[in-house]
């Protein structure tokens, strides 16, 4: 079935729900307004309740019904005749919803307006954002109309929405404050802090000495500056993170971790031992140590198990071990000649 047929269909069970909540239809015909929309879901394969079908059919913030009336608008306007017809070089390019309202346009749409209004101090969000929808089809220049649908979106959670709709409003009438106070709003409900100091300011700059955008541009402000250093914090976390050398047990340059090492004499310098630490900053060292290390001698060095014996005397107290049985055993010598790059 086509998409399109899917559309028409989803917006149209839209329609019955919002016919159901905005009281159009009697408490008694809503159970048959239910079965309606039953029976067209299963028809057509959609559903109304599906976030997928909702993001891929819906056609909000506009309506059907608020497109039907632009649309008999215009067969009207068709069918009444024109003084003179004017040339296809000079027919205008604007869409219907752009053109010029009547001052009975413009009279309607006030009243649904202040029909909105109302329905938003009864917290009704969805309803009055149906009545400034059929205010916009009638007058789409209005800011106001924008920027209030921006206030219904905002209130029920819609924020995204709301920052278009202050948006428009504000690309309809640059200098409208409310619309900034919308805008900024909106840009602070998603988390948009900066942005929403800017809108409070721009706002500011038209009407100086309102108080309510001042108090909302120094919260901002003050917002901003904490998820500014939030991220200068995750930065900085990252840094230190790749300042950490890889591998487990690895140390700067690829080299071993000789903690172990060091802690089977005690924990380096204790016993009378060198402490490790000290003894790998000598360059030399560091070359002995890689030779060692690209040979296997480290591992083998710290499982012999002459060298293990010999630390557990020195950690139990035993002093300083005989060098001289050290050298006289064959491994230990076998791993010196290898530790010193195979010299003798």
């Amino acid at each position: 079935m086509a998409d399109k047929k899917k559309q028409l269909v989803w917006n149209f069970i839209d329609f019955l729900k919002t016919s159901q909540q905005d009281g159009t239809v009697k408490e008694d015909d809503k159970e048959s307004l239910d079965v309606a929309i039953q029976c067209l879901s299963e028809a057509f394969e959609v559903d109304p309740e599906s976030a997928d079908d909702t993001r891929q059919y819906s056609i909000k913030p506009a309506s059907l019904q608020s497109i039907f009336e632009v649309a008999l608008k215009t067969l009207n306007a068709k069918k009444t005749p024109a003084a003179a017809e004017p040339s296809s070089s000079s027919q205008s390019t604007s869409s219907p919803a752009d053109k010029t309202p009547s001052a009975d346009d413009k009279k309607k749409a006030e009243a649904l307006k202040m029909e909105g209004n109302a329905l938003i101090s009864a917290k009704s969000y969805s309803s009055a954002i149906q009545k400034y929808n059929e205010a916009i089809a009638l007058d789409p220049t209005n800011p106001v109309y924008y920027s209030n649908r921006a206030a219904a979106y905002s209130a029920e959670g819609s924020h995204e929405k709301a920052v278009e709709d202050a948006e428009e409003s504000l690309r309809r009438d640059p200098k409208f404050v409310r619309g900034y106070s919308r805008l900024g709003h909106a840009q602070y409900s998603i988390g948009n802090f900066s942005a929403a100091v800017e809108a409070y300011t721009k706002g500011l700059e038209l009407d100086g000495s309102n108080a309510n955008m001042k108090a909302s541009l120094a919260q901002a402000q003050s917002k901003a500056k904490e998820q500014e250093a939030q991220l200068d914090r995750e930065a900085d976390d990252d840094v230190d993170d790749d300042a950490v050398a890889p591998g487990v047990g690895a140390s700067a340059g690829g080299m071993p971790d000789l903690s172990a090492l060091a802690g089977m004499f005690g924990g380096g310098a204790g016993g009378g031992m060198p402490d490790l630490a000290s003894m790998m900053q000598n360059p030399m060292m560091m070359q002995m140590a890689q030779q060692m290390m690209a040979n296997g001698g480290l591992e083998k060095l710290m499982s012999n198990p002459s060298l293990r014996n010999m630390a557990e005397r020195m950690q139990g107290g035993g002093g300083m071990p005989d060098i001289e049985s050290l050298r006289n055993d064959p491994e230990m010598r076998k791993m010196a000649e290898q530790f010193m790059g195979g010299r003798k």
